[in-house]
């Protein structure tokens, strides 16, 4: 291939952004032109990230839609949530690409996010027009569009986990109930007292109890799958690590399905999906073992006793559950291969 397409990004000083740098780094057919952030326009990137000293030393730029179109092809915000909004339609028009990790474009339904996420809603035209970008599942979707909405992290590695049983019918889709637990990178880098060190250290709480704006994201996943409407109980908890996730989902076996049904099915089912690898009996997966990687890996254990399904996902939620989605999902977009950039061996221990 010839000359790299140039790539933005918007967030660059948040841990998606420099996830995002990290990962393009490596890759044969992108390289980041434009490094952007709103609040630190002008600065260095590697003031706030001395990690990145010799390797990336241009100064941060602003917003701008033409002047990030005058460096780059494809944009990727890396925004909180209720920034992307404002930008993205300004970034579309300009026509540029882009691929949205906030979530501001994932629900379809204005009344949805902003009952859920408590920000005004981004216009329709653009919820309807973005892409979700689940590789494994609307991975055809994603091919030659020009916005996608990149998907949370714990909806990665709770939908990854779930959707082939609810297609094949494998589970009653009323049954769910999903644990998740994930590291305090997925909070961001902004300072709070549910992340200060002396609050986390040697703790494990659940927060957002019912509330977490994830689950109306997984819900309407886990819909589309069982063509019919689908509530769940979605709880999330801290743990005092830096990376990973761990969805643990509980449901209800159908037609006496066995342990062995489950593992042919999803091998099945994600056959040639390079990212997503499933354990054998007996073999249940840890966050370490995907950790720093682009990989889901997925483990189940069927109880006969209480015949219920236990399906145990892990993502890196920086990689897999943002940038490194992201960065596939841009692969897809532009017709590369799927894993161009991402073949990353998880870094043990």
């Amino acid at each position: 291939m010839g000359k790299k397409i140039g790539v933005a990004i918007v967030g660059s000083t948040g841990y998606g952004g420099v996830e995002l740098m990290r990962l393009l780094e490596s890759h044969p057919y992108a390289e980041v032109t434009s490094v952007i952030s709103s609040s630190s326009a002008g600065t260095p990137i590697a003031e706030g990230y001395p990690h990145l000293t010799g390797i990336r030393e241009e100064l941060l730029d602003g917003v701008d839609a033409q002047a990030i179109k005058a460096k780059a092809d494809v944009v990727f915000l890396a925004t909180p949530a209720g920034v992307a909004s404002k930008l993205a339609p300004e970034y579309l028009e300009a026509g540029l690409k882009v691929i949205d990790l906030s979530g501001d474009f994932r629900l379809k339904s204005p009344a949805l996010y902003e009952q859920w996420y408590k920000k005004p809603a981004a216009d329709e035209a653009y919820l309807q027009k973005a892409v979700f970008g689940l590789a494994e599942i609307y991975g055809e979707n994603v091919r030659g569009a020009d916005f996608i909405s990149n998907p949370g992290c714990y909806p990665t590695a709770t939908l990854l986990g779930l959707v082939p049983a609810i297609k094949a019918g494998f589970i009653d889709p009323a049954s769910i109930i999903i644990d998740a637990k994930s590291g305090v990178s997925g909070a961001g880098r902004g300072a709070s007292l549910g992340t200060h060190y002396s609050e986390l250290n040697e703790n494990f709480k659940a927060y957002k109890v019912n509330q977490h704006q994830h689950v109306p994201e997984i819900e309407m996943v886990l819909s589309d799958a069982a063509g019919m409407p689908i509530v769940t109980t979605f709880t999330t908890h801290l743990v005092p690590m830096t990376r990973g996730i761990m969805s643990t989902m509980y449901a209800t076996v159908k037609d006496n399905r066995s342990l062995g049904d489950f593992i042919e099915l999803y091998k099945e089912y994600y056959e040639g999906r390079r990212f997503v690898r499933i354990r054998p009996e007996g073999q249940w997966p840890g966050t370490k073992e995907v950790w720093g990687s682009n990989y889901c890996d997925i483990g189940f254990a069927v109880d006969a006793r209480t015949n219920r399904v236990t399906i145990i996902s892990v993502i890196d939620n920086l990689v897999k559950g943002a940038a490194g989605q992201a960065i596939q999902n841009l692969n897809l977009l532009m017709g590369w291969d799927e894993t161009s950039g991402l073949q990353f061996v998880p870094a043990y221990p």
